[in-house]
């Protein structure tokens, strides 16, 4: 069977919180494999997240206190806290994976919501770049694994399609990913207007999970 690719794409509705558990769940599998964790949200995100992982039996504070669990809402990637500049993502990125192994870790997971980390000016126009340049990054470092969180109500159709063509793989909960058959990993994808309904009708698939199992 194959192996599902590590850089994966979770689409979904509704409040943010609904994620919440199955994030968790793979949060502790990382943790067991000795992965530092990193998730990155809002300071009520954060919150909630501490509670889930605890209710799957993670102690957050020693696993915080040993800097295998990072739960942050920082974003130093971000010039005068409002405009998303994607070289300093990329280097905190590196930066980051690189100290998870200095320090004993068998690699770094991640995981963010985009709406969020692109900051308050709402900034789409470098995603699709960060995304393949993303790819990249795990393709050379197979310590390195995440998922991206697309909210399909605070962000845009046309970038929502991005999201799905720049990711390899879809995260559905904590038990099922899929091979993601709509990747394109090239710069002609960008125009992917032509195919526009043949997303649509992929990423109505991806909100009822039901469909896929």
């Amino acid at each position: 069977m194959d192996q599902i690719p590590r850089h994966q794409c979770l689409i979904y509705e509704g409040p943010p919180s609904r994620h919440l558990a199955a994030l968790a769940a793979v949060i502790r599998e990382k943790l067991n494999g000795n992965f530092r964790c990193l998730y990155l949200d809002s300071h009520a995100m954060v919150a909630g997240m501490r509670s889930y992982l605890a209710a799957v039996g993670v102690d957050v504070a020693e696993e915080s206190g040993n800097g295998r669990l990072v739960l942050s809402s920082d974003r130093d990637y971000l010039v005068n806290d409002c405009h998303f500049d994607l070289e300093r993502m990329m280097q905190s990125l590196r930066s980051a994976l690189r100290q998870a192994l200095a320090d004993g870790c068998e690699g770094l997971w991640a995981t963010g919501d985009m709406t969020w980390e692109l900051g308050p000016d709402k900034d789409f126009s470098k995603l699709l770049e960060y995304e393949w340049r993303l790819e990249e990054f795990l393709r050379e470092n197979p310590q390195m694994g995440g998922v991206c969180r697309y909210h399909i109500e605070t962000i845009p159709r046309s970038v929502l399609r991005q999201g799905v063509i720049s990711h390899p793989a879809i995260f559905v909960n904590q038990t099922l990913s899929m091979i993601n058959p709509n990747y394109r990993y090239s710069e002609s994808s960008v125009g992917a207007q032509s195919w526009a309904l043949e997303l649509d009708s992929f990423i109505n698939r991806i909100l009822e999970p039901q469909i896929l199992t």
